[in-house]
């Protein structure tokens, strides 16, 4: 099966990678430093379970990839129209572009620019990103994929990716309704992020104090609200599974805003709360948590874009 990645970063390099050990033709859509690097010495991969390297086809021009059959997306999602532009060359009629990107409306996004016949909706729960050029790291034993048809369809094409994920050793289903899995997600990232990079503390401090404890909840209520006016159930316990899920994690976890705040890079802020704000004004619902999360990080993706911020300290 040939697999084309678009966004060869933490995640899409990390499964990219052992797609490719598996015996997979995968081919890394990335750039810069981290392209030439790749090209130069193959993909590094770290994680917890052991290093290997891989040597896969790479480029910044798709065109030089070519067709694929599964086209993993993964880029910040920030960048999903920009990328999503340079699908094309990747494509066949039948090909699926799986997203596995943070936030709700990513797939609308790509699907105005390819159609939404291509779209595949997933998520990916996962703490990797690139640890310098070449390298992508993976930290902690969480590393699971669900994904599907938007239409919750179980298509041949899904079900042959399916058997590629699961033949990488990687935890993978598929989903009957993939729009509950992604607010499902949803509420849990924004709760996760929120609140490690709000306060530059890992998660299990932060579940250990009752006050914070308590926002942490209240931020997947509030999620789980929005989705509801969205035609979207999650289940009723979900505040529950979260915070399980959550003291799961184990110590010094923090979440990908967390390191990209800490590291100076640009925030995925308007994607998750930003994008979740928006959206219970529009129904009238209250999310107060939410909006002061977006708040106290919105003068920090400000000041990076103006070029007038400095890494905060971890």
């Amino acid at each position: 099966m040939k697999i084309g990645v678009v966004g060869a970063g933490g995640v899409g390099g990390y499964y990219g990678a052992l797609l490719a050990s598996a015996g997979a033709e995968v081919g890394l859509i990335a750039r810069g430093d981290h392209l030439a690097a790749i090209r130069e010495r193959g993909l590094q991969v770290r994680a917890d379970d052991g290093n290997f390297t891989v040597r896969v086809a790479a480029s910044d021009d798709p065109a030089e990839i070519g067709p694929c059959d599964t086209v993993i997306f993964s880029v910040k999602s920030y960048d999903t129209d920009e990328a999503a532009a340079l699908l094309g060359p990747l494509l066949r009629p039948e090909t699926g572009v799986l997203s596995l990107q943070n936030g709700v409306d990513n797939e609308e996004k790509i699907a105005a620019r390819i159609g939404a016949e291509h779209v595949l909706g997933g998520v990916s729960f996962i703490l990797a990103h690139i640890a310098e050029p070449g390298v992508v790291e993976q930290v902690g034993s969480v590393r699971r994929v669900v994904f599907g048809e938007l239409d919750g369809s179980r298509s041949e094409r899904v079900t042959r990716l399916l058997a590629e994920f699961r033949k990488a050793e990687i935890d993978t289903d598929l989903a009957d309704d993939i729009r509950v899995v992604m607010w499902d997600k949803f509420a849990y990232l924004c709760a996760l992020a929120g609140l490690t990079a709000v306060t530059r503390l890992p998660i299990d401090m932060l579940l250990a104090v009752p006050e914070t404890r308590n926002l942490f909840r209240e931020a997947v209520r509030e999620v789980a609200l929005v989705a509801r006016t969205e035609g979207v159930e999650l289940a009723e316990d979900i505040v529950d599974q979260k915070t399980t899920f959550a003291e799961a994690l184990g110590p010094d976890s923090f979440s990908s805003l967390h390191h990209d705040l800490v590291t100076g890079h640009r925030l995925e802020l308007d994607a998750l709360h930003g994008e979740l704000t928006r959206r219970a004004a529009r129904h009238g619902v209250p999310v107060p948590v939410s909006e002061m999360i977006y708040s106290l990080l919105r003068p920090w993706e400000l000041a990076r874009a103006t070029g007038s911020a400095t890494p905060a300290p971890a």
